[in-house]
């Protein structure tokens, strides 16, 4: 999906809001850590404007916030930065925290499946309806949204939204968190270094950028701004007489004067990156056990201290999460800290003496477990940047934007490996394989997270080997070919691309919709009754079809009129955070770069510049054009510095000619469509068979193969 490429949508600064909302939850004290209070603000009865969906009926909407204790002793929450520190606390010495969450399900329950798809909301806004429903609308903490096709209803599946993310907006329609800040031991104030990344393209002038928390003094000796075009240009210090502070709140900084856009505005195309002395830490791991709470207590409780029902008491058979890019980053952490088990499994299942206790916990299976699947798309094989003394979450590692924050680090796979460059030894899946609480794991991706975020390291290893890791038992592993990294309504076979934008080239129609709804479905019937779900479809070392970026020639990549080709990627590189990284804590920012000792691969493409290896959707085996998850940055008018960056999450789509004497008159090395089919009914007899044999691999649904029939039936081709 597109994602803020610079700064939040609002400054996020810590103020003194965050203790007074916080100090409301200390009315009641928690006797246990847990979910302590549910809210329920409003209930919609029927939702969707009254649909009713086949066999399961009306839907209907709860919103509201849960409230919620966590027990800084807990082994289970030993994990969370500054969880210690964490002020106020409750009386019980636990800390407190509320986040919203939105439930929409079967008003008859006993009419669903019995299952819950919970989504992680992505910067506070839920994308389900919109990717596994193709809704127009999407759903928020006040409205349901639209249904779309209805998939997810007409199969009887409950959705729930929480908050997690210290980041996302508060209020309005976002799924907000309230999350206490870290302090000193003394109750002073917490201050340490930040940096800030402003990326700037094109023809944007913004007249000031938002901080993530506020700066610690007004002292401008204690900041620094740099600026530079490509990732790979020396930055260039901006003189401390060209930038301020924008108010006396040290929230947000603009320009002043000098070459650097001007006063008033920040100049195309650049990044800028701000370091400065930073001040009142969220406790953003929290989130982590936000997660972790809501879920336990809509499988496991009947009420809340004040006997408010749970709305799903009794029915939860199985949950299942859903998640777009940033917070199936989000995921990856989860496990690797290993929040998948309960906190009361956990209090008991992490201390040897307590043997027996920990066998009869982990024997209840589902009980102890958090979550019994894991369906990922487009997390990449990162982990977010929120467990941190001052984290921003809604930051993203890509080739050109936020390379300096610690989402990209080892261990990337979920196999346990051991890393000769750092030394350490683990694995995402470690911790849960002790506790027998790992859910089954799809990791589900675009071509874009092998260009832009490193992605061939979720499945080769960091000996030095350059080889592909093997099998893991739990987790399966899909490539979606030649896709950006994509969110919106499915358009089926479409026929234009989407407009160029930020980037050189005409965007990436694609999508991930088609596939994920199939895949939905694989990982309950693999979860609730042990069907194995496809193989793995993604590119291997071993077959050629995963490779170095240069030569163009080995990758495969043809050479296209007019369309640039540089092999540009994000590297694996290595930073020195400073000694308490380990800790949370960065000490050291800007990072200093170790080196790029860590091996990254894309997938090959055929002569036409698609993707060899993955899934293949009917518009990548029958192909009407070039399709590609990665592109490369459009320069701005009149600048002098050429740009060779990457276009971020964004990819292209290359029209093939349509007949070959426009072919040959250009130069393009692509077949023309008139020379690649006959006629209409050879088009629509390739789309059908390519549609066809994906259902027969549980890789698409009967309604969407019908689908692709009708649009290469309508369509204009050749």
């Amino acid at each position: 999906m597109p994602e803020p490429s610079s700064s939040p949508a609002a400054p996020r600064a810590a103020t003194a809001a965050v203790v007074i909302g916080l100090s409301v939850l200390l009315a009641t004290p928690a006797v246990e850590a847990r979910v302590t209070q549910l809210t329920i603000t409003k209930v919609e009865s029927p939702t969707f404007g009254g649909a009713s969906f086949g066999a399961v009926g009306q839907y209907q909407r709860i919103e509201g916030t849960i409230t919620g204790a966590v027990d800084p002793d807990n082994p289970g929450n030993a994990a969370i930065t500054d969880i210690a520190l964490a002020s106020p606390k409750n009386g019980d010495g636990t800390v407190g925290y509320s986040v919203d969450f939105q439930i929409l399900r079967p008003i008859d329950l006993a009419k669903g499946n019995h299952r819950v798809v919970f989504e992680l909301p992505n910067r506070g806004t839920p994308l389900i309806l919109g990717t596994l429903n193709d809704s127009a609308t999407l759903n928020s903490t006040q409205a349901a949204g639209d249904p779309g096709n209805g998939f997810l209803m007409s199969q009887g599946f409950t959705i729930v939204e929480g908050g997690w993310d210290t980041t996302a907006a508060q209020g309005g329609r976002s799924f907000g968190v309230t999350f206490p800040i870290a302090k000193n031991p003394d109750g002073s104030a917490i201050t340490g270094p930040a940096t800030e990344e402003f990326v700037i393209d094109v023809t944007a002038t913004p007249a000031s950028q938002p901080l993530t928390f506020p700066a610690a003094s007004a002292d401008k000796s204690q900041a620094t701004l740099t600026v530079r075009e490509n990732y790979g240009d020396t930055p260039q210090v901006v003189p401390s007489a060209g930038w301020d502070y924008t108010d006396a709140t040290l929230t947000a900084v603009k320009l002043t004067s000098g070459p650097f856009g001007g006063a008033g505005s920040f100049g195309p195309t650049a990044l800028y990156e701000f370091t400065y002395m930073a001040k009142n830490p969220f406790v953003a791991g929290l989130g982590f056990a936000a997660v972790r709470d809501l879920a336990t207590f809509l499988r496991e409780a009947k009420t809340d201290d004040n006997d408010v029902a749970n709305p799903l008491a009794g029915d939860v058979q199985h949950i299942y999460t859903f998640c777009l890019s940033q917070p199936c980053r989000t995921m990856h952490d989860f496990v690797l800290h290993g929040f998948n088990e309960t906190e009361a499994s956990a209090a008991h299942s992490r201390h040897p003496h307590d043997g027996d206790r920990d066998r009869d916990d982990r024997n209840r299976g589902r009980h102890a477990r958090v979550f019994d699947g894991v369906l990922n798309w487009i997390g990449g094989g990162d982990g977010i940047f929120m467990n941190y003394r001052f984290a921003q979450p809604f930051r993203t590692h890509r080739q050109h934007i936020a390379r300096w924050t610690p989402e990209f680090q080892f261990p990337w796979a979920n196999e346990t490996l051991h890393d000769p460059v750092t030394g350490k030894t683990d694995g995402r899946l470690a911790v849960c394989t002790r506790t027998d609480t790992c859910p089954k794991i799809m990791e589900v991706n675009s071509e874009n997270e092998y260009w832009a975020k490193g992605g061939s390291l979720l499945t080769t290893d960091t000996q030095g080997r350059d080889l592909d890791l093997d099998d893991q038992e739990g987790v399966r592993y899909y490539q979606l070919a030649s896709l950006e990294h994509s969110f919106g309504i499915t358009s089926i076979l479409p026929l234009t691309p989407q407009p160029a934008g930020i980037c050189q080239q005409p965007q990436n129609p694609l999508v991930g919709n088609v596939a994920l709804r199939a895949l939905l479905l694989d990982l309950d019937a693999w979860v609730s009754v042990g069907m194995p779900p496809p193989a793995n479809r993604i590119p291997r070392r071993r077959d050629g079809t995963l490779v170095p970026p240069l030569p163009q020639s080995g990758m495969g990549f043809p050479q296209i009129p007019g369309v640039a080709y540089n092999g540009i990627h994000h590297t694996g590189d290595l930073w020195n955070f400073g000694p308490q990284f380990d800790q949370g804590i960065l000490t050291v920012l800007p990072p200093v770069l170790l080196g790029t000792p860590y091996p990254v691969f894309v997938p090959k493409t055929d002569t036409d510049g698609n993707d060899i290896a993955g899934i293949r959707y009917p518009d990548v085996a029958v192909p009407i054009a070039t399709y590609t998850g990665w592109g490369l940055r459009a320069s701005a008018k009149g600048d002098p510095v050429p740009i060779v960056d990457g276009c971020d999450a964004l990819g292209q789509m290359i029209l093939f000619a349509k007949t070959k004497s426009q072919r040959v008159a250009s130069g393009d090395p692509r077949l023309s469509l008139e020379e690649r089919y006959k006629d209409h009914a050879a088009y629509v007899n390739l789309v059908t068979a390519a549609a066809m044999r994906l259902e027969q691999e549980r890789l698409m649904l009967h309604d969407d193969v019908l689908k692709y029939i009708a649009a290469a039936q309508a369509a204009a081709v050749p």
